[in-house]
């Protein structure tokens, strides 16, 4: 009987450990992780259209694994990368349709790019819940795991489409927004008289996640011209094409020129 009974505890003492670590490693917040993977020649094109044309073919392509992260797929010499971003981490929540072509220069490749690689592998490992991966990256900036750009720089992001967050209100949507942005640690509107027309420069920022002083992420943006903005349309229609048949949330009218759910 008092083997029996000591069996008994030791099961029971296996099942609590085993709820305990299960819990610790999946919790129930963490629903939504996991991101569908992109087809590698469509997720390839999308990231480099984020680029000029004279700058694709040299530059380094990373890809994203969903149950990893980010991963090294072609290997450029001219110092500019790009990827497509999935999380926003800014905004504490795992939603499956964010897709944001991005590309940097060396500074951005040495400053920024560690922030969305870090978020991705977070996410990628199933054991983050949005709030703790926005509040790792709040916790880096302030003890000076990531730094500011030492250099203005550039993020060419020309992609024909973009779709993530707006606002709270608006929430997620397809905007065809052809833009450069530049570093612009701890500057905002303010400083740069930014006020919003989609022609003129407008300074964003990590929103009430970091304080002036900590926002480190901030960046000046200038939307590329009208002119501009129909000559990337009309060369990348095929790729807007393709991208609208993959999901049907990429879908938007060539002819829109601004945003759309």
């Amino acid at each position: 009987m008092k083997t029996v009974t000591c069996y008994v505890k030791l099961i029971i003492a296996l099942m609590i450990v085993y709820t305990s670590t299960g819990f610790a490693q999946n919790p129930q917040s963490t629903q939504g992780w996991l991101l569908e993977k992109m087809p590698a020649d469509l997720e390839t094109d999308f990231a480099l259209s984020a680029l000029p044309p004279h700058l694709r073919e040299s530059a380094t392509v990373y890809l994203l694994d969903p149950t990893k992260g980010y991963y090294i797929s072609r290997q450029g010499t001219n110092g500019f990368a790009t990827f497509v971003n999935r999380t926003d981490w800014e905004w504490a929540e795992f939603v499956p349709d964010i897709y944001a072509a991005i590309s940097y220069d060396t500074e951005g490749v040495k400053t920024y790019l560690p922030v969305f690689f870090d978020v991705a592998a977070m996410r990628a490992s199933g054991k983050y819940t949005p709030s703790q991966i926005r509040d790792t990256i709040i916790n880096r900036v302030k003890n000076g795991t990531y730094k500011a750009p030492s250099r203005t720089g550039v993020s060419y992001m020309l992609a024909p489409i973009l779709r993530t967050h707006l606002d709270s209100a608006t929430g997620i949507i397809n905007m065809v927004m052809p833009h450069f942005m530049f570093y612009a640690p701890r500057v905002d509107n303010m400083d740069i008289g930014g006020d919003w027309d989609g022609h003129t420069p407008w300074a964003i920022n990590s929103g009430t996640n970091l304080d002036k002083q900590n926002s480190i992420f901030n960046y000046i943006i200038l939307p590329a011209g009208d002119a501009e903005k129909a000559k990337i349309l009309a060369q990348d229609k095929d790729l807007m094409q393709r991208l609208a048949a993959y999901k049907s949330c990429l879908k938007v009218d060539p002819m829109d020129m601004g945003m759309s759910h």
